[in-house]
């Protein structure tokens, strides 16, 4: 008896087992391919946390001193600086702020001194004095103490020396005398300019303070010329203030601290 054939369509159905395989195949690589991918370790990763464990329980003692927890801290917080600065130190910045009121007090009563010897030309408008806890001005207009162009001081200037000798003798403090012109040109063979004769008239106030008693270390003289004006020199109002000699004097003794 002769055997039939197959159809090619029977073959084809009996090998649809091996797709399925196939593909329990690919599944299973794939499931072992996230199974190892998830038990290796990270080292990038395990190398930075296990330098940050280390780095902390290995890090110095920050408390010196560690606090138990119920007692009381052994200094007060509030004042350190008891523990800090000698005592030696505290007392010298008191003695020096104690120092320093003490000549302001004394410049002031040397103001209200002044003020009484120049009361009326000060009432006037001639003199005018100004103060501070550092220093005391006294303006002087050079009309008081010389005459035009000139540098010898006249009769009435010694009167005027003499008011704030008597103010300045046994005293300590420094003094500046400082010369000032108006922007009229001089040009005489002891006076070439003005430099000259507002150096010469502060010079000649420093010399007559010391021939009445006023010690020579505690004085000086500048002479500014016709610079450092207090008016304008286009008026003879304005020159008038602006020919004037300044006594500057300083709270302390260092004349060359009599600054304003």
């Amino acid at each position: 008896m002769r055997r039939r054939r197959q159809s090619q369509e029977d073959l084809h159905n009996k090998e649809r087992w091996l797709i399925s395989y196939a593909d329990f195949i690919t599944l299973l690589f794939a499931f072992f391919v996230v199974m190892y991918s998830v038990s290796s370790v990270n080292e990038g990763k395990y190398k930075v946390l296990s330098e940050t464990l280390t780095g902390v329980f290995n890090a110095p003692q920050r408390s010196v001193e560690p606090i138990e927890v119920g007692e009381q801290p052994k200094h007060s917080l509030d004042t350190p600086s008891e523990a800090v600065i000698p005592p030696a130190v505290t007392e010298a910045a008191r003695n020096s702020e104690s120092d320093a009121q003490a000549r302001a007090e004394a410049l002031q009563t040397m103001a209200d001194q002044l003020a009484l010897e120049f009361d009326e030309l000060i009432e006037q408008g001639v003199v005018t004095m100004e103060t501070s806890d550092h220093w005391l001005e006294l303006s002087l207009p050079n009309s008081l103490l010389f005459g035009s162009g000139d540098a010898e001081p006249h009769y009435d200037a010694f009167d005027v020396v003499q008011k704030v000798a008597r103010v300045l003798r046994n005293r300590d403090n420094a003094v500046k005398v400082e010369g000032f012109t108006d922007n009229q040109p001089i040009n005489t063979p002891r006076f070439p300019s003005n430099w000259e004769l507002s150096a010469a008239r502060a010079a000649a106030v420093v010399r007559m303070l010391t021939m009445e008693g006023i010690e020579p270390e505690r004085l000086a003289a500048v002479g500014y010329g016709r610079f450092q004006p207090v008016a304008r020199n286009d008026t003879d109002e304005g020159r008038r203030r602006n020919r004037r000699v300044v006594l500057l004097i300083s709270r302390d003794a260092s004349v060359r601290g009599a600054m304003r």
